[in-house]
């Protein structure tokens, strides 16, 4: 609370002033004006001149790595994915509607061009211990499969009895049953195996037939509505796929790893645009510079009109000119 009674003339011409600035702020160019020029102003100036890559990064760690996700942003998004599959478009727009044909064949292309590559994930496939347990399995129980139950075993008399024989020799012979002997020769080969599936999958798969079953792939799916997600998306367990998706996050954010990411990704940016104004800036990021303008304006406007409005812009001002003509200096210019 200010200590003195103020001078006449101070109050007088505080008065005058405070009158002054309630006529103009009640005048909407005026409000178009000084929005619009600090937007003019801020286009121009250089993003070092305002911004560092210390600045910039430290908000990113707090605000989104530091800081954990809300229950209520955790709801939010388990909502909005809910509405998005059961939205009503769904039943009558196929995957055509929303995906251009142009790009799926642009995106068929790309991928059965990439041979070396996909050389290099078969190899990798088919040389794992799993695939190739999978594929002995599969070759012991189709050759089981085939011994009991041979379509020539069927039609042509006492043919099965003599299978039944030759099984049973077997594993008289080799002291073990067939299954065993089957896996113990397959375990034995597992090289051959690998090889083998691997020519045979780069045979299949050569840059037009991988092209083709891609295309084959479009046309039988892209008549499906996309509510065809629901069979795969049930609504009842997305609140657990959200809930790991959250547990996923929650455990990156706090890694050295992606905290290091941020900080290299933010100073390089700095680093090619630090010379360049905000206007270069938005133009590289695909903003409209204009659009960003008007939808700016659009939402300033409003707050700064409820400020005046409520009349607490004009009691911030009061409280700044009644200390400035409070002031010592300004009492002794107006007492000469």
């Amino acid at each position: 609370m200010l200590g003195h009674i103020m001078n006449s003339k101070a109050q007088a011409l505080l008065d005058a002033q405070l009158a002054f600035i309630e006529q103009k702020l009640k005048s909407n160019s005026l409000i178009s004006e000084e929005v619009l020029g600090f937007f003019d102003w801020f286009r121009q100036q250089n993003i070092a001149n305002l911004w560092s890559s210390e600045l910039i990064n430290g908000l990113l760690q707090q605000q989104i790595l530091s800081t954990p996700a809300r229950t209520q942003l955790i709801q939010q998004i388990e909502q909005h994915i809910a509405i998005a599959l059961q939205h009503p478009q769904n039943i009558d727009t196929t995957l055509e509607d929303i995906l251009p044909v142009e790009t799926i064949d642009q995106l068929a292309q790309y991928i059965s061009s990439k041979t070396e590559h996909r050389k290099k994930l078969i190899k990798s496939v088919v040389n794992n211990p799993a695939y190739v347990e999978l594929v002995a399995n599969i070759v012991q129980q189709s050759i089981k499969d085939y011994m009991d139950n041979s379509m020539v075993a069927k039609k042509v008399p006492g043919v099965g009895s003599l299978m039944k024989m030759g099984k049973a020799a077997i594993e008289k012979a080799t002291d073990s049953n067939l299954d065993d002997a089957l896996g113990s020769y397959l375990h034995k080969n597992f090289n051959k195996l690998s090889t083998l599936s691997e020519k045979l999958i780069n045979q299949h798969f050569d840059d037009e037939k991988l092209y083709h079953l891609q295309a084959k792939i479009w046309h039988k799916i892209k008549q499906a509505p996309i509510s065809t997600l629901q069979q795969y998306i049930v609504l009842e367990d997305l609140s657990n796929t959200v809930s790991i998706g959250e547990q996923v996050w929650n455990h990156l954010r706090q890694t050295p790893y992606l905290k290091a990411q941020v900080a290299t990704g933010v100073e390089a940016w700095l680093q090619r645009h630090e010379q360049e104004t905000f206007a270069k800036a938005l133009s590289d990021l695909n903003v409209d510079e204009n659009l960003l303008r008007s939808e700016l304006y659009e939402l300033i406007i409003p707050i700064i009109e409820q400020l005046i409005n409520d009349g607490y812009l004009m009691q911030r001002i009061r409280v700044y000119l009644e200390e400035f003509y409070h002031s010592e200096q300004v009492q002794n210019i107006l007492a000469e």
